[in-house]
C-alpha cells in the first residue's frame, strides 16, 4: 500500500490495523540529542485513546506505546524511531455482519474498488485507530517544536448547534468534549444526549492555534504551508474541510477588512494588527499566531437501518452495533495537533538550507 509515509525531513510512517496484534510509527529525520521518553509520548496517546467519559467508544484499550528503537538512555539517536502500540480488546465478531455488506460513509466500497480485498474488521488501514500511529510519531515532532518554544494547542469549537464563545485552556481538559468553554460543553452534552437517544451522531468542529512560529516557513509554490496544514488535516480519516485564518468568510469579504496591516513594536519586532490570514501569507509563515479550522463529520456507524449495497451489488438494509463514539471530533483533537506539529517540524527542518548564511553557519568553524 502507498502513501503511508508523510514529511520530506521529518518524516513519519504509520502501520498496522485496527484490528491487527499492533499498530504504530516510526518517525525518521528526528535530530539527535532530544530527550525523549515513552511518558513524553504516552500522555498524547492517553488524550485520544477510547473508553473515556460518555462520547467515547466503549473499546478498552490502555494504547500503552514502547519505543523500539531510536532513544538511548532518554535521548534520541539521529536514527529511526520505531514505536508499537500493541491492541489488547478487540472484538472482530461486532463485524461480522459487514463482511459483505458495505457501511454507508465507510471506506467499505471504495477500497474494495481499489484493491479487491479489505479488511472489514474494523476498517483495517481505514479505521480511526490508524490515528494512533499518527499521534506517537506526532509527540516526537511536538517535543522538539517545545524546544523550540512552538505550542500547539487545539480544541472543540462546536458540537452540531453547539459553539463556543470563550477560550478557557484548563477548561479544555476538564470535559470529556475537549471544549474550552464550560457552558458550551453543557449544551453540546444535551445534544450529544438527544443524538444517542435517536441512535445517531453529530459532526464536530476543531480549532488549532500554534504561537511561537518563526516568520518564513513553507515556500511559496507548490510547497505552501496553508496547503501542508490542509492537506495533512484532510488526510485524517473524518475531516471534511479545512479553514485557514478566516477561511469561507474571505468570500464575502473587502480588501480593506481582511488585509492585515503591519506595523512595529517597541523592541523592533514586526507585528500585525489583525490575523485574518491565520499567520501565513503567500504560503509562508509572518510570525503570528498560526490558526486553522477542521470540519470533522459526524461518525458514520450509526444503529438506524441505512440502505447500502453488498460487494456482490445486492440492495440491502445494514444496522450498525458494537462499540463506536457518537461523535468523532474530541479524540480527534489530538490528531490535529500531531499533524499540524508533523508539519512544522517538516518545515523548520527544510528552513534550515533556504539561506546560505544558515549553511555557512553551521558548517564554518
Amino acid at each position: 500500500m502507498n502513501q503511508s509515509s508523510f514529511g520530506n525531513k521529518f518524516v513519519i510512517t504509520t502501520w498496522g490495523e485496527s484490528h491487527g496484534k499492533a499498530l504504530g510509527a516510526v518517525v525518521d529525520g528526528c535530530p539527535a540529542g532530544l530527550p525523549l521518553t515513552e511518558d513524553d509520548i504516552q500522555k498524547y496517546l492517553d488524550r485520544r485513546k477510547p473508553g473515556q467519559g460518555p462520547y467515547a467508544t466503549a473499546r478498552k484499550e490502555g494504547d500503552q506505546v514502547e519505543i523500539l528503537s531510536g532513544v538511548f538512555e532518554g535521548r534520541t539517536t539521529g536514527t529511526p524511531i520505531s514505536m508499537a502500540i500493541f491492541n489488547k480488546d478487540q472484538r472482530s465478531r461486532d463485524y461480522g455482519n459487514i463482511a459483505y455488506t458495505y457501511r454507508p460513509g465507510h471506506a467499505d466500497y471504495t477500497f474494495d474498488e481499489k484493491y479487491g480485498f479489505r479488511d472489514y474488521r474494523g476498517g483495517g488501514r481505514s479505521s480511526g485507530r490508524e490515528t494512533a500511529g499518527r499521534v506517537a510519531g506526532g509527540a516526537v515532532a511536538l517535543k522538539l517544536l517545545e524546544s523550540l518554544g512552538i505550542n500547539v494547542f487545539a480544541y472543540v469549537s462546536a458540537v452540531g448547534p453547539a459553539a463556543i464563545s470563550s477560550i478557557d485552556k484548563e477548561e479544555r481538559d476538564r470535559n470529556s468534549l475537549c471544549m474550552p468553554d464550560a457552558e458550551a460543553f453543557k449544551k453540546a452534552a444535551a445534544w450529544l444526549d438527544t443524538c444517542i437517544h435517536d441512535q445517531d451522531s453529530s459532526g464536530g468542529v476543531i480549532e488549532c492555534r500554534i504561537t511561537g512560529v518563526p516568520a518564513g516557513l513553507g515556500d511559496p509554490v507548490f510547497g505552501k504551508l496553508d496547503a501542508a496544514l490542509a492537506g495533512a488535516m484532510m488526510s485524517i480519516g473524518a475531516v471534511k474541510a479545512v479553514e485557514i485564518g478566516d477561511g469561507v468568510l474571505v468570500g464575502t469579504s473587502r480588501g480593506s477588512l481582511n488585509n492585515d496591516s503591519f506595523y512595529m513594536e517597541a523592541d523592533g519586532s514586526v507585528a500585525k494588527a489583525s490575523n485574518h490570514s491565520g499567520g501565513i501569507l503567500g504560503g509562508i509563515s509572518d510570525g503570528s499566531e498560526l490558526f486553522f479550522r477542521v470540519h470533522v463529520k459526524p461518525t458514520p456507524s450509526i444503529s438506524l437501518p441505512q440502505k447500502t449495497i453488498t460487494n456482490d451489488h445486492q440492495d440491502t438494509t445494514l444496522e450498525i452495533h458494537g462499540r463506536h463514539d457518537p461523535i468523532i471530533a474530541p479524540r480527534a483533537v489530538v490528531v490535529v495537533e500531531a499533524m499540524a506539529a508533523l508539519v512544522l517540524a517538516d518545515a523548520l527542518l527544510s528552513n534550515i538550507s533556504a539561506r546560505l548564511e544558515s549553511v555557512q553557519r553551521f558548517h564554518k568553524p
